[in-house]
């Protein structure tokens, strides 16, 4: 086994591959959010789009893995896209998937995509096609698609016309992707729909994205899965078929809690990174995107995103320990616990030291976290930023 302690450097084809690494952060995570029941306000909230970004800009500022901000449409609605384009590119990032929206109009209480009405199809459709015209305008390569769609009583939808439906609306979006546009579709096991929602798992989504073609894809949400589910699996199998678009990353105790990603099990996260690197998802050829899907009620936004991709670069880099050479002769032989034990020697080293060190090295903070609170950007924003309307779910 070659397990470096945690106080040694990092093996050269470690830090190439950590140093290509790239984790899109979203727009949302900068705004208020909360509980089903109420939103919160922070001091310091973003009061526009800008804002959102020049925020989102200081996670790549201080942690390098972060050059992309994802935006959700409409509620970062700006009168120029282009110039907001220019504005992230001015701080340092550039602008990454466009998330649609069709679960927040009284139109879609029974649906969108897969709704009965077709004129409530059309606006569902007609407003995908808007993102689409924003992607020409931000350089955006992705349309990511989730669906509230579903029904809450047996017998209250057709689930099989819902299905015809919803491969009808999303041919009509696909064949007005741009020549390097991706449609990346995404499912949820269940909420707000709970009897069925129409996209609830990867089968369903690798189902419809197969029929559609090479540039539809599947989102895997780590959030979005039953209790017990083998989510590595999923990602070998999406990156097997060549349908593993993107990543949602969060963490989640109970539902779709979405807490700051590896929170409630790390070595989930580890696995999942495993099965990243095994099906060459850290390679560019892949098109694999890696982004950030959290809210942040209870801490501080800023600080909580740094600690999410971190986090994410933390098992990247263990995963990467492993001996790959010594754990397939352990599996070819059946050394049941000798394979086991090059896995587990792996998770249970402290790469901390030696990705701090590395940091250091590249221009950066050792550590992020420390040297974000010592910034005073926090202080500053608290300050400047009185007034105005806070941002957050649904604006």
């Amino acid at each position: 086994m070659n397990i470096n302690p945690g106080g040694d450097l990092l093996p050269p084809d470690v830090t190439d591959r950590l140093a290509t690494q790239a984790i899109e952060v979203p727009s949302w995570a900068y705004g208020n959010s909360g509980t089903r029941f109420k939103v919160f306000g922070t001091p310091g909230t973003p009061r526009t789009a800008e804002e959102k970004i020049a925020d989102a800009a200081q996670v790549h500022r201080f942690t390098g893995l972060a050059p992309r901000v994802a935006l959700h449409y409409p509620w970062d609605l700006v009168d120029d896209f282009g110039a907001l384009r220019r504005f992230a590119e001015d701080h340092g990032v550039g602008l990454g998937t466009i998330n649609s929206n069709t679960f927040q109009d009284d139109d879609y209480k029974f649906g969108s995509l897969t709704h009965v009405d077709g004129a409530i199809r059309r606006k569902a459709i007609d407003h995908h096609l808007r993102c689409i015209e924003v992607m020409g305008q931000t350089g955006s390569r992705d349309l990511k698609i989730w669906l509230a769609d579903g029904t809450n009583y047996p017998g209250q939808g057709d689930i099989r016309a819902r299905q015809d439906r919803l491969a009808g609306s999303l041919g009509e979006i696909y064949a007005q992707l741009g020549d390097d546009h991706r449609l990346v579709l995404e499912y949820k096991f269940f909420e707000p729909a709970f009897y069925h929602t129409d996209v609830p798992d990867w089968g369903t989504a690798f189902a419809q994205t197969l029929a559609l073609g090479e540039k539809a894809t599947v989102c895997l949400d780590t959030g979005h899965h039953a209790p017990g589910t083998n989510i590595e699996f999923i990602v070998a199998q999406l990156l097997r078929l060549g349908k593993l678009g993107s990543f949602d990353f969060n963490s989640r105790f109970y539902a779709d809690d979405d807490l700051i990603v590896g929170a409630a099990d790390p070595f989930q996260l580890f696995r999942i990174m495993y099965e990243v690197i095994r099906g060459g998802g850290l390679e560019e050829a892949t098109g694999v995107v890696f982004m950030l899907d959290q809210c942040h009620n209870v801490e501080e936004k800023i600080p909580g995103q740094i600690r999410s991709v971190l986090n994410v670069q933390e098992m990247t880099a263990r995963a990467l320990l492993i001996d790959q050479d010594a754990l397939g002769a352990a599996q070819e032989s059946g050394d049941v616990l000798g394979a086991n034990e090059i896995y587990m020697d792996a998770f249970y080293t402290d790469v901390r030291p030696a990705l701090a060190a590395w940091r250091e090295g590249r221009g950066l903070p050792a550590h992020p976290m420390n040297a974000f609170a010592e910034s005073g950007y926090q202080q500053q924003i608290t300050t400047s930023r009185a007034g105005g309307t806070q941002l957050g779910w649904g604006a």
